[in-house]
């Protein structure tokens, strides 16, 4: 009886507490946390520290770890600027390091073959961190999941070219340092996940804003083939990408760029480059106004992405690709200016996009010139690219599911910010309690853990099986002849032929910037568009 009593006590007082947990793995041991059944290592390095002569460089392996690493506390997050103001993303990390390329990992207990999800962090390949508390992988992984978040190198420090780098590469090229930084992280995970219970034969890389660039960033990359077999893109933008030698659709070459970056620094080559301390180099790029981006170079992304899925070289995966109804309410600066009046919006719009102006105007009407202005960056960006997505895994023969997050709720509401940005993160990992300081503050009702519960079902039976389904909910079918998509309002719902012409539009336009050589797309469309030229369509 004693002892039954002794082991009550014991057991009540583990409740909501950690217990020690060892794996034995490929890379060396680790040991992290157990809690309500799910193991948390944190902090684990997949790659040499990018110091020194590494800056720069691709990452290196690391050797096997001997004796037994505690994996119980995040690592810093990758150097980045301090960004000037606050807004509902403002959430810096409280540490920061150029040696910073590590992993987290929630797994549940006693998992045996489970799917992997491996979370690509946003920020504009400028900022951001794995361990931000809104990608939380614990009720991911009560679900059944292994979710895997990793860091990789942002900014200048990610993402620059320079000739003298160049010079240094077995292939002659530089740049897209991040994105092999991802690369490496999907190798450890390919050896060594399974000692986690995971199954590194069915991983899905998921992400969103610029995580869902790296996500198509990887698709493309013939570096990235068989490290993963399903992917999510949350808010993808296939925007034109610098090369790297040459300008060209309106881009400087990303060489030029870094050579500018250096000359801003003071730097008379890459020894000088590296001499400067990260935090200095990673502001004072900024301040030079470098902006981080993937680069084609012919190796590591061989082309344009609209390029590659166009001929269909892309990762022949499934996929899941959308985008949010407000998205630029919290991305005002992506937004043109609102013109005088209807007069000048539509004198403008018919100026810049001849034969195409009166469907643009049909899909963005004159009447309320504020919606129009918000709603053509978000279609040209977001909307754009993920029903391009779908349409171009389907064109390969793989099935792909199209969404669009349109809920709200009142702090989101009130303060203009409906189906912002980014708003979809905590309901697909359950961390409605875990946002940021100044995002609007998600309410603790029945309504709201019904539809995160439901998109976190739909997330991890797509990981496990290619696809998404939910007890209780709608059946979400894959994307074909219909165009059917899921909207995430209230409740899950199927549509069909989401904004009908919309991609019609922005797909024409893209292609006649292209054809014309010296025209990028992005963000600069509508009033802001460049003249487009008439009978340049894609065929």
């Amino acid at each position: 009886m004693m002892r039954s009593i002794f082991a009550l006590a014991a057991s009540l007082a583990c409740v909501g507490t950690a217990a020690a947990q060892v794996v034995d793995a490929p890379a060396g041991s680790v040991e992290g946390k157990s809690v309500r059944g799910v193991a948390i290592f944190k902090g684990i390095p997949y790659a040499q520290p990018p110091v020194g002569e590494l800056r720069w460089k691709p990452p290196v392996a690391l050797p096997k770890q001997e004796g037994v690493r505690k994996a119980q506390s995040f690592g810093p997050a990758c150097i980045q600027p301090r960004l000037a103001g606050i807004s509902i993303y403002t959430n810096p990390p409280a540490k920061m390091s150029e040696d910073c390329l590590t992993l987290n990992i929630w797994a549940p207990e006693k998992a045996k073959d489970a799917p992997v999800i491996v979370w690509i962090h946003g920020g504009a390949l400028l900022n951001g961190y794995s361990h931000e508390a809104m990608y939380d992988g614990t009720k991911l992984a009560a679900r059944g999941a292994i979710v895997v978040s990793i860091n990789y190198r942002l900014g200048v420090l990610g993402y620059m070219a320079h000739p003298g780098l160049s010079a240094e590469s077995p292939d002659g090229v530089s740049g897209n340092y991040g994105l092999l930084d991802q690369i490496a992280a999907l190798e450890w995970v390919k050896a060594n996940i399974g000692a986690f219970g995971g199954d590194a034969g069915n991983v899905t890389i998921a992400g969103e804003s610029a995580g869902a660039l790296s996500v198509m960033y990887l698709m493309a990359s013939p570096k990235a083939r068989g490290l993963f077999h399903k992917a999510i893109a949350q808010s993808a933008y296939m925007i034109s990408t610098p090369s790297l030698k040459d300008a060209r659709h309106g881009e400087p070459a990303a060489e030029a760029t870094g050579l500018k970056v250096a000359a801003t620094l003071g730097a008379k080559d890459v020894a000088a480059l590296r001499a400067i301390d990260a935090t200095t180099l990673s502001d004072g790029a900024l301040k030079a106004g470098y902006g981080p981006w993937g680069t084609v170079d012919g190796k590591i992304l061989p082309r344009q992405l609209v390029d590659t899925f166009d001929r269909g070289e892309q990762a022949p995966v499934p996929m899941i690709a959308g985008f949010n109804i407000g998205e630029i309410r919290s991305l005002r600066i992506l937004a043109p200016p609102v013109p005088a009046n209807a007069s000048v919006y539509e004198a403008t719009i018919r100026e810049r996009y001849g034969d195409l102006a009166e469907a643009w105007l049909k899909l963005y009407p004159a009447r309320d010139l504020g919606e129009a202005i918000l709603a053509t960056p978000r279609d040209a960006l977001y909307g754009w690219t993920a029903e391009r997505l779908a349409l171009k895994q389907r064109a390969i023969g793989q099935p792909a599911y199209f969404y669009r997050f349109d809920h709200g709720y009142p702090a989101a509401d009130e303060n203009g910010l409906h189906g912002f940005h980014a708003a979809e993160i905590p309901y697909v990992f359950g961390t409605a309690s875990e946002t940021p300081p100044y995002w609007p503050k998600i309410p603790d009702s029945l309504p709201e853990r019904r539809l995160a519960a439901a998109m976190g079902d739909y997330w991890v039976s797509f990981a496990k099986t290619g696809q998404p389904v939910a007890d209780g909910q709608a059946a979400w079918r894959p994307y074909g002849k219909d165009a059917a998509f899921m909207a995430f309002a209230d409740v899950p719902r199927v549509g069909a032929r989401l904004m009908p012409g919309m991609f019609a539009l922005h797909e024409a336009a893209m292609c006649r910037r292209r054809a014309a050589g010296n025209q990028p797309w992005n963000w600069n469309t509508g009033i802001v568009s460049p003249v487009l030229t008439k009978g340049a369509d894609c065929p």
